[in-house]
């Protein structure tokens, strides 16, 4: 049998071109592209302004079942559909979000695709990249210390430190830090109080960066975030302390989607990384529409399942940003069927076409889930070795009795060569003008019928509860006017409820809200059901045990 070689391994001997090179496919001149290095480079804001009065290309969105430990390979199929019809000669980018430290030190090991379906340069873009996530975090921090300050010089607008509700972060997992006491050490330190640190991208920054759809709206949306209350329970805003403009100030740069490409030459824009549980999940605004000006395709991905990334792609983003998908990719594999059947990962390697057949139930329920938001949708099977003849057709035979197609899908191994077929398809699908494409729900319902709306038509849940008080705070704000907001609910993405090991499509759920908060900022409500963490732990053995340089500089470990 034939080594195979790691991922990094394959980046490592990527044949890449200059990024000038890359930019000049799409039509990019030269002094518009701020590079960082010889392979990866910034979009200067005054070249995407120019492109705004194009026609938009046709949008993508590829989704998966909900993730299971057998892993499913959205990511990687992604990158190889924007491989696959640039091969077929259609006009084609990619657009995707950056890896955050934390999982990549901690149990993914990395985010720019997999095999001979990736993003380089992959060490880079898992690591610091071009110091977009820095910048977040050097943003959300200066609030962060501005509030502390001005308590500490008088308290001016009579913050009650009570309910400050602006952590810090970091990009890091740290479960030491959730909860903290800060502003010890007497009285030239301040006033001592409890905050806690989240994960740089589940700061509401991350949010706003990748809902902006330029430095003025950035702006605006910094100015809009709710940091604190008063005694009498009226906002503290960022703009009240004078935050807004030094945030944007060290935002600038970050707002410029970068470009790079992939194994097979064709670009990519890797922009933003918003938390899938806790804010919307997806790339940026400015890298998707920017995207559409320079390509007759677009292919983007939504973070975790289709019930999470989907939704809140379709919910949020679509909504807030004006884009309408031509069509939608759902990834499955063979092992992840074996896995909502009842399998265990260690049994994987076994055919059992029995198992593939009960766990094809939650790939239904995405299909019906994408469908129900007017969007025509394919199922990619991401081919594994392991794969038997028989168990890809129970798969086929399943998707067939709703009336779509599976087609598998061979780029992890092949490349764009494997996966033709689909690029095929979802051509078709996207120029056929059959996507109908709506929100679920109206911007005028009211919040907590929006979470119940979700709840019921894409979980499948009997209904969404919550206690008197955290319906009186969605009924107070909407009568400070953010009833209008769209709803992001944060869950496991690992079952269609919230207890994680409810696997395949369960019914008759309740979905208890736990806590609300308001994104005034990044514009939605969210909705934290179960026991969603906002800074992650490692792990007993983090993957960063397995990182480290080897004899000749290299790194090794990046999966």
């Amino acid at each position: 049998m034939t080594e195979v070689k790691s991922d990094i391994e394959i980046a490592r001997a990527a044949r890449k071109k200059p990024i000038q090179e890359i930019g000049g496919k799409l039509g990019i001149p030269a002094e518009h592209l701020l590079p960082y290095g010889h392979d990866k480079a910034k979009i200067s804001a005054e070249f995407i302004a120019e492109t705004r009065s194009r026609p938009d290309g046709k949008l993508i969105l590829v989704t998966a079942i909900n993730p299971t430990p057998a892993g499913e390979g959205k990511t990687t199929t992604t990158v190889g559909l924007g491989d696959g019809l640039n091969r077929i000669g259609k006009k084609a980018v990619i657009c995707i979000r950056e890896a955050s430290l934390g999982p990549c030190f901690g149990v993914k090991g990395g985010a720019a695709g997999g095999g001979y379906a990736q993003v380089v340069p992959m060490e880079d873009i898992n690591l610091h990249f071009t110091g977009d996530f820095h910048a977040i975090t050097a943003a959300h921090n200066l609030l962060s210390a501005l509030i502390d300050n001005h308590i500490y010089w008088g308290n001016e607008l009579e913050i009650d430190t009570r309910r400050i509700v602006w952590r810090r972060v970091m990009d890091m997992n740290d479960r030491a830090l959730r909860e903290i006491v800060c502003s010890l050490g007497g009285p030239a330190n301040g006033f001592p109080r409890e905050a806690g640190f989240d994960i740089t991208v589940a700061s509401e920054v991350m949010a706003i960066l990748c809902l902006s759809k330029d430095l003025k709206d950035l702006e605006n949306r910094l100015g809009d975030i709710v940091v604190a209350y008063r005694r009498d329970k009226s906002p503290v805003f960022a703009r009240d302390l004078k935050a807004d403009g030094a945030m944007a100030v060290l935002l600038k740069d970050a707002m410029q989607p970068n470009l790079v490409q992939t194994l097979e030459n064709n670009p990519a824009l890797v922009h933003g990384g918003p938390f899938a549980n806790i804010a919307h999940g997806c790339n940026s605004v400015v890298a998707t529409t920017t995207a559409l000006k320079l390509a007759d395709y677009v292919v983007t991905e939504a973070g975790f399942g289709a019930d999470l990334g989907a939704e809140k792609f379709f919910d949020i983003k679509c909504r807030k940003a004006g884009l309408k998908p031509a069509a939608a990719v759902i990834v499955a594999t063979v092992r992840a069927m074996k896995m909502n059947g009842g399998v265990k990962k260690e049994d994987l390697g076994t055919e059992d076409i029995d198992a593939v057949r009960r766990g094809c139930a939650n790939l239904g329920r995405h299909i019906e889930n994408v469908k129900q938001f007017g969007v025509p949708a394919v199922v990619a099977i991401n081919h594994f070795h392991s794969d038997t003849p028989a168990e890809i057709e129970a798969m086929k035979a399943f998707v067939a009795t709703l009336g779509e197609e599976a087609i598998v899908c061979r780029h992890w191994a092949e490349g764009s060569s494997g996966i033709e077929e689909l690029a095929r398809k979802v051509a078709a699908l996207a120029e056929s003008g059959m996507s109908q494409f709506a929100p679920i729900y109206p911007d005028a319902m009211p919040l907590f019928d929006k979470v119940d709306t979700v709840v019921k038509r894409i979980y499948r849940g009997t209904e969404a509860i919550a206690d008197k008080a955290i319906r009186d705070q969605l009924h107070a704000w909407e009568q400070a006017g953010y009833g209008h907001l769209p709803v992001c609910i944060a869950k496991t993405q690992y079952s269609f409820s919230t207890d994680p090991t409810l696997r395949g499509a369960p019914t008759g759920h309740v979905v208890p809200i736990r806590e609300v908060r308001l994104s005034a900022g990044a514009g939605f409500v969210v909705a934290i059901c179960g026991e969603i963490m906002t800074m992650p732990g490692l792990p007993r053995s983090p993957s960063s045990e397995r990182i480290f340089l080897n004899e000749r500089g290299y790194i090794e470990g990046l999966f």
